[in-house]
């Protein structure tokens, strides 16, 4: 800081050179009056990036750059900031401070400080925040290497990682420990917006993780954390519950730490914010269907890979749920479906019952329309930013999830009834509603509800939104032209025409008094009542002085009006029009005269007026006091609230699901703990809705692995549809896990823990990777990490590389994948001499498509499976419908022709092709 005898900045100035100071790696934007600013080289750098005009203030030390933007465009310069251009944003408010009544201001001065830093994984409430996706805040903590054999030889994918995540919008708060192996899926899956490491992470594992999310161009930021951990019971001050003793013992070491620094990291952005997040749901791998990286890539589950957009994707293909909270709970499903048998069958029984009773689904989703966010709403009042609006929709969400339950037990009682079950007969059968009826907890809630309709005027509120609409046009229309010259303190970094359109403010307030409008009803509690009745008693004094002053004068139009800048006048729009002689026996004190009007002084109405401006305080402060008890109770609630929420949240995702079964003739998968797969007449979700808009139809195929077939290795032509048939099947396993209806005629499924996937490639640039490299990559993963339960589609490995070698590798790989990780295996190739090398393992079968061709030389793809070896690949009518010149396609004919005449004349020889060993005794 400069000392007392340098020369300085003005104060704001002085103030913002600070902050960046102490924030250099953030954006500040500071809050003087109506607008937020940017200073100095940051004015300079990002004014242009956020399409302001920059201008210059002229001070002791030279001019210093400035741009601005009206207060209320906050959310939208953020989104550009933080989401954008993906910096870290300080923002710094302004607050008004009694002083001495000796300064200039009148008592009152502006004090301003750093109240948040806004960073991609920190965001609450801002409007840009994506509904219908959660927004993640990950921390990792790397525990040290862990030898693995007697040996002591260390080995990078032991090593285990802890991982913490939270959504600050929403309070979810989560924990898992997975092996270093399992990173990329992990991240992929969490999708963070931003990550947090230690900032002494080994250089090594900090260049893994800025490997895997720079293509994403996700945020790393190193923290080291402010305060000791010692043990999951200092967070309790940040839980909305304390996080159980017994429990607390099932957290690994690293998600301890992950989850301390994750919270220490959110303290410091928030600057001190109360937090009262959801205390931590720990996430174990072996309840979940783990879905690899690539897979959720290539399988294209939540976005297309070519364009990374949601339309073309399985969650858009199968997306019917009507809530926004709903829609998350969707996304996290299909991510991470489920491994357990019995959560499988509770969700699928709850589809079932909806899809039976269409009145039933119909009545809970105008229902769940009418609900509004409750999680994110919850969570602002959490953190103390809850407003009147806020409160009124989670009272309307409380109302629905109410009617919402009764509709469910009606249903229930109904059922029990008809069918002779009941709480006398001694049977143990439950309705699959009942379930979610026990989840209920709408006592405290519903007192809440109550409390929020007799307090909250929402005709007054209205009327507050359409004064601050008009107020935030006015701000806008004069935030046009920004000219920058000197001023007093407070103005002095306000647009010339926000300045001078004080005066015109003021004069417009002196022809009509506005009053800002009550958001709480009369009746909300006594001490308002007694209030109002006070109020509207001194405006009846108010009403009868003004009538004595006009009939006492002779002055009609005179009006009793209260004024920022005048205090309470006496205002009559004549000059002549009044009784001069009377208004000296008043010992009235002139203010200001015109040729057209006349402003005074009079004791007894600055004295009432006092009065009145008091009583109207009192309201506000009794206001306050009331919505502080409201937002008291939401608190008190959270739990509540936030448990309703997610039962809602369930409903929704179930009736979507039945929506979804009934609108594409979806039937129910028989999930069980075999290892069978038996999809008859399957159908890809999303292809099939692609064609039918092209007015084409889709060829449905079956897929039975059971103790005959556990491996099924498929040739026949390019757009033969080789990789739609793979890619359909790992698709049905995810949705019958997930708990929906699948696309198929019938569907049994052995319980899957995890899907892999080898599908399509493309070369990594910026991680300096070729196509083949990626694909080895990817192989090498599968066949370290697939076990007996998985399920796993390769499609063309070994394609990158010549036909010798990837017939080499595609055998190994297929090798691997049959004798030591024995799993349900779906392996598309071109390399046709894979067929011959594996014809004697007994639990492989090979399946084919075609092309069906006239004697015209016209041809149809043949998309429906059929046992057999199809040896053609048919390259050249794919090329020709691609369009290759004629000239270019008969080179290409006499070059296959002679090839094909070279190996027939080869074979003819004698020269047989090698057929590998079996090794099946080495790899047993």
């Amino acid at each position: 800081m400069p000392g007392d005898d340098e020369p300085q900045y003005p104060t704001v100035l002085q103030g913002a050179k600070q902050n960046m100071a102490k924030f250099d790696n953030c954006v500040l934007l500071t809050r003087v009056g109506n607008f937020y600013e940017l200073y100095f080289e940051q004015a300079e750098e990002y004014g242009p990036l956020l399409s302001l005009k920059v201008g210059y203030k002229q001070t002791k030390l030279g001019p210093v750059p400035m741009a601005g933007f009206p207060f209320f465009q906050l959310d939208r310069f953020l989104k550009t900031l933080v989401q954008d251009l993906n910096r870290y944003v300080a923002i710094c408010d302004e607050f008004l401070i009694n002083v001495s009544s000796k300064v200039k201001s009148g008592g009152l001065k502006h004090d301003r400080r750093v109240t948040r830093v806004v960073t991609p994984g920190t965001l609450i409430d801002e409007k840009f925040l994506d509904p219908y996706e959660n927004n993640f805040l990950l921390s990792l903590q790397p525990l040290p290497p862990v030898a693995n054999d007697s040996s002591g030889d260390v080995r990078g994918p032991e090593q285990s990682i802890g991982l913490a995540w939270l959504d600050l919008s929403t309070g979810d708060f989560l924990t898992q420990s997975i092996n270093r192996g399992a990173l990329p899926s992990a991240i992929t899956r969490i999708a963070p917006r931003e990550i947090i490491l230690p900032a002494d992470i080994s250089a090594d594992i900090k260049n893994e993780v800025q490997e895997i999310v720079g293509y994403d161009h996700r945020l790393l930021t190193l923290h080291q954390e402010t305060s000791h951990f010692v043990s999951m019971s200092e967070w309790s001050t940040m839980l909305e519950s304390p996080v159980d003793q017994d429990a607390d013992s099932a957290f690994s070491t690293g998600e301890k730490q992950a989850g301390h620094r994750l919270l220490d990291y959110v303290q410091h952005r928030l600057q001190g914010l109360e937090l009262r997040l959801q205390p931590p749901r720990q996430r174990e791998l072996h309840q979940i269907l783990s879905i690899d990286r690539s897979s959720l890539r290539g399988l294209e589950i939540l976005e297309t890979a070519r364009d990374g957009l949601g339309r073309g994707s399985l969650f858009h293909a199968v997306k019917r749920t009507v809530t926004k909270s709903g829609s998350r709970l969707l996304r996290d499903r299909l991510s991470s479906p489920s491994a357990s048998l019995e959560e499988i069958n509770d969700r699928l029984e709850l589809v079932s019952t909806f899809l039976e009773s269409e009145d039933l689904k119909d009545s809970l989703i105008f229902r769940l329309r009418r609900t509004y966010d409750v999680q994110r709403i919850v969570q602002k009042f959490a953190l103390n930013k809850g407003d009147a609006d806020d409160i009124l929709s989670l009272a309307s969400a409380i109302t629905e999830t109410v009617a919402t339950r009764d509709l469910l037990r009606a249903v229930v009682t109904l059922s029990s009834n008809a069918s002779g079950h009941n709480s006398e007969s001694g049977t143990s059968w439950e309705h699959p509603l009942e379930r979610l009826l026990q989840r209920f907890d709408l006592e405290g809630p519903s007192h809440l509800r109550d409390r929020v309709a007799s307090a909250i005027d929402e005709e007054g509120l209205l009327q507050k939104h359409r004064l601050e609409e008009d107020e935030a046009a006015s701000v806008a229309a004069l935030a046009h032209e920004v000219v920058l010259q000197s001023a007093p303190e407070d103005l002095q970094s306000l647009p010339k025409a926000v300045r001078s359109s004080r005066k015109s403010d003021d004069q417009k307030k002196d022809e009509i008094e506005l009053t800002e409008p009550w958001i709480m009803r009369r009746e909300a509690s006594d001490t308002l009542l007694r209030l109002h009745e006070e109020l509207s008693n001194l405006e009846a004094e108010k009403v009868a002085l003004a009538e004595s002053l006009r009939r006492d004068l002779k002055a009609p139009t005179l009006m009793l009006k209260s004024t920022p800048g005048l205090g309470y006048i006496c205002h009559i729009r004549s000059a002549t029009g009044f009784k001069k002689d009377k208004l000296e026996s008043l010992h009235a004190k002139m203010v200001s005269s015109s040729k057209s009007t006349r402003s005074f002084y009079l004791t007894d109405w600055t004295r009432l007026g006092r009065r009145i401006d008091q009583a109207m305080l009192n309201i506000r402060d009794e206001e306050k006091r009331i919505f502080a008890a409201l937002r008291e109770l939401v608190i008190q609630n959270l739990v509540k609230l936030r448990r309703n929420a997610s039962v809602m949240d369930e409903l929704d995702v179930a009736s979507a699901f039945a929506t979804l079964a009934k609108e594409q003739s979806w039937v129910r998968p028989l999930v069980n703990n075999g290892t069978e797969h038996r999809i008859i007449g399957g159908r890809h979700p999303t292809v099939k809705l692609g064609l039918e808009e092209q007015g084409r139809s889709f060829v449905s195929n079956n897929l039975v692995l059971d103790q005959n077939e556990r491996v099924w290795l498929v040739t026949g032509p390019n757009m033969g549809g080789k990789s739609t048939f793979l890619r359909q099947n790992a698709l049905i396993t995810i949705l019958a896990q997930t708990g929906s209806y699948v696309p198929a005629t019938y569907a049994e499924i052995g319980l899957v823990d995890q899907i892999f996937s080898r599908i399509g490639a493309a070369d990594d640039l910026f991680r300096d990777q070729s196509t083949f490299m990626v694909e080895m990559l990817e192989t090498a993963a599968i066949l370290k990490q697939a076990t007996s339960r998985s399920f796993v589609i390769m499609d063309e490995v070994g394609r990158g590389t010549t036909p010798e070698d990837g017939t080499a590798v595609g055998y190994a790989s297929l090798h691997h994948l049959y004798y030591t990780n024995r799993c349900r295996t779906l392996f598309a190739t071109h390399f046709h001499a894979l067929a011959d090398m594996t014809r004697d393992w007994p639990l492989l079968a090979c399946y084919c498509t075609d092309v069906l061709e006239d004697e015209r030389g016209s041809f149809a793809f043949v998309h429906r499976l059929k046992k057999g070896i199809n040896r053609q690949s048919h390259a050249l009518k794919v090329a020709k419908l691609a369009g290759l010149p004629p000239t270019a396609l008969k080179v290409a004919e006499s070059v296959l022709q002679h090839i094909s005449e070279k190996k027939s004349a080869s074979l003819t020889q004698g020269s047989a092709e090698a057929r590998p060993p079996s090794m099946s005794a080495a790899a047993g």
